[in-house]
């Protein structure tokens, strides 16, 4: 029998300790209480608790804990309850954690100044690839709103 599925605090917290952090480190249960101690003295908050938080065995934290780990992790508290907000920070930490390879960053790095209609022709190739590669597709952001003068 499967265990029933996390619930989506457990989960998104669980995320942000495995990829919101630099060097593709990931925060441990300690480290943050720590930090979070350190940042709030009067917080109570422990590794032991924080482990059953992300696994989904406690569910109900204060708000003061959700305010101060949102804090910690540079993220808005409405990251825990509301779904955009949610897929939003995720979809920002997936670019980040990709930024932190080096050949996406060596490519990166090689499209910065480029022409939009060079930067297309270029993103078309690397869809195609990606297809033959049978890795999903990566939908295009919207393209920011031209200032008027």
């Amino acid at each position: 029998m499967s265990e029933p599925p996390r619930p989506s605090l457990a989960r998104r917290l669980d995320n942000l300790f495995t990829s919101a952090r630099p060097q593709g480190k990931q925060w441990t249960n300690v480290e943050v209480a720590n930090e979070l101690k350190r940042a709030s003295p009067d917080l109570k908050v422990g590794a032991v608790y924080l482990s059953q938080l992300r696994n989904g065995k406690r569910s109900n934290p204060s708000p003061e804990l959700l305010a101060a780990l949102a804090r910690f992790f540079g993220v808005s508290v409405a990251y825990f309850f509301d779904d955009e907000v949610a897929d939003s920070v995720q979809d920002e930490l997936a670019a980040l954690q990709a930024m932190r390879n080096a050949g996406v960053r060596a490519v990166a790095m090689r499209a910065a100044g480029m022409r939009a209609d060079n930067l297309q022709a270029i993103t078309a190739i690397m869809d195609q690839y990606r297809q033959m590669q049978g890795l999903p597709a990566i939908p295009d952001e919207p393209a920011a709103p031209r200032e008027q003068g």
